[in-house]
């Protein structure tokens, strides 16, 4: 199958989970239309906290439908919207994929991958055990945060569920992605 958005979510208020909705508007350099995490800085309340005119580098976050169907395996319930993502996709592998590729949706947008959502404390509220669950620690290696990826919007539009996805690799050297 050729990588598709599954999904896509939206709330104007900070809340864990996300409505999923018909399709989200994106906005260059902001994020998504009318999302709590939408703007030039960072939305984020303890990040803003610490500092609140950091640059958003947050705007939308990517999550991958497989880890999904893993964490079902794993007795989780879980739907799309549910881990707070602003688009679900089928056929990429969002974790492998250098810092500033660039994923283009349906025929407008183009968003740049900054680094990997860090989960926090709200995943474990959400449902217990799913915190560990989407941090992977093998025994003496390196640990693996598996909650999807953050990026910023360059080129805006309208991303509905089925539209396809294409992706861009940076030139080499490719940088690894850290937490965001």
């Amino acid at each position: 199958m050729s990588p598709q958005v599954v999904s896509v979510s939206c709330s104007h208020t900070h809340t864990f989970s996300k409505p999923t909705q018909k399709s989200i508007l994106v906005l260059k350099g902001l994020g998504v239309k009318d999302d709590a995490h939408c703007g030039k800085t960072i939305k984020y309340r303890s990040r803003v906290a610490a500092d609140p005119s950091q640059p958003n580098l947050r705007q939308i976050h990517l999550l991958h439908s497989e880890l999904f169907q893993e964490l079902q395996e794993n007795g989780f319930e879980l739907k799309p919207g549910d881990l707070g993502e602003n688009i679900l996709t089928q056929g990429i592998d969002l974790l492998a994929l250098p810092r500033n590729s660039l994923i283009k949706i349906g025929a407008d947008v183009v968003v740049q991958v900054t680094g990997l959502r860090n989960p926090c404390h709200q995943i474990e509220e959400f449902q217990s055990g799913l915190l560990k669950a989407v941090i992977e620690t093998p025994t003496g290696g390196v640990q693996t945060k598996k909650a999807g990826i953050m990026s910023i919007v360059l080129e805006e539009g309208t991303i509905k569920v089925g539209d396809p996805i294409h992706l861009e690799l940076p030139p080499e050297p490719h940088e690894k992605l850290e937490r965001v």
